[in-house]
């Protein structure tokens, strides 16, 4: 049976796109389980917590919290104090049939071993079809070896089994293994766009929803994309990071840095062509701040030395 292989659609969609975006966008300014909130109470549907009483009025850890949000499982909104979650939106949750157990079942990530086993196929297969874009990773970490390794929503492996299970046994797809002999591999693509997605999602600020799909460019291709210095030093600014980062050593931030940087050509077509539509929104809503006449320019991105490999990521997945 042919496999619809979702390459073509890919190309013509771009981040804008509902495939792209995910649910609706909500005002306010993207931010982590770090914003600040005192303890739930009691009243009208007016009233928020923050992100760390939601985690706890929730049941959840940190981890599974920030996984919930990302998933749209639990909605937030934007507050003076950032974004926060309804005090609504807690009694939603909590209300829902089989709660708490449902939720913690829908935020279960698996990782490739643990993928396979629940499809009942080949850590081989789960990862042919991963490289070939039938599911998206929600997260990733690097190991001890520097190599990336990716975790999957165990639900939504589940509903691919039971949407295509032509594809879980038998000879793989022709044109699967033409593109993955080609040097296809969606995993980090994809993992990019649920993550624009989301917090696209949580602004609509237009110079905001402008760094974040700047946030996947690298410096060379952001300043092809915007020439005004003092422009590209505001996305900077407003640059939401895409991971949460620790002190790593050298080489694990470089892959980090290859996973959250497209580097597909046709990839970055489509961000350079939002970037430029949502730039033109930000634009007519008010210019970038620029300094009194006099000042020093910003300070330029770095630009990688000659020579060096453009990506990394492209080494680790063997592109050529």
């Amino acid at each position: 049976m042919a496999v619809r292989m979702d390459q073509e659609l890919r190309e013509s969609q771009g981040p804008w796109s509902p495939e792209w975006l995910g649910e609706p966008s909500v005002p306010g300014q993207a931010s982590g389980p770090g914003d600040p909130g005192g303890p739930a109470e009691p009243g009208g549907s007016g009233e928020s917590v923050g992100f760390g009483a939601a985690a706890r009025a929730l049941g959840l850890k940190s981890r599974e919290f920030e996984l919930a949000v990302q998933l749209a499982e639990v909605r937030t909104v934007s507050t003076g104090l950032g974004r926060r979650v309804a005090c609504e939106e807690l009694r939603r949750v909590t209300a829902a049939e089989g709660f708490p157990e449902a939720l913690i079942v829908r935020l279960r990530v698996v990782g490739t071993a643990e993928g396979a086993e629940l499809l009942g196929i080949s850590q081989g297969r789960l990862t042919r079809l991963a490289r070939g874009g039938f599911f998206a990773p929600v997260r990733f970490y690097v190991n001890r070896y520097r190599a990336v390794v990716w975790l999957y929503p165990a639900s939504e492996l589940t509903e691919f089994a039971i949407r295509q299970p032509e594809l879980l046994s038998g000879r793989t797809p022709p044109g699967l293994s033409a593109a993955l002999a080609a040097g296809e591999d969606w995993r980090a693509a994809q993992w990019r766009s649920r993550r624009i997605g989301r917090l696209l999602a949580q602004t609509e600020d237009p110079w905001e929803r402008a760094a974040v799909l700047a946030s996947v460019l690298g410096s060379v291709e952001l300043a092809t994309a915007v020439a005004d210095p003092y422009e590209r030093a505001h996305l900077r600014e407003l640059r939401p990071a895409l991971v949460r980062t620790r002190p790593e050593a050298g080489a694990v931030r470089d892959v980090i840095d290859a996973v959250v940087t497209a580097d597909d050509p046709r990839e970055i077509r489509r961000y350079r062509a939002a970037l430029a539509s949502s730039l033109g929104d930000a634009r007519r809503a008010r210019p970038a701040p620029r300094p009194e006449t006099g000042a020093e320019r910003p300070i330029e991105d770095r630009i990688p030395a000659p020579g060096r490999p453009r990506s990394l990521w492209q080494k680790l997945v063997g592109r050529r």
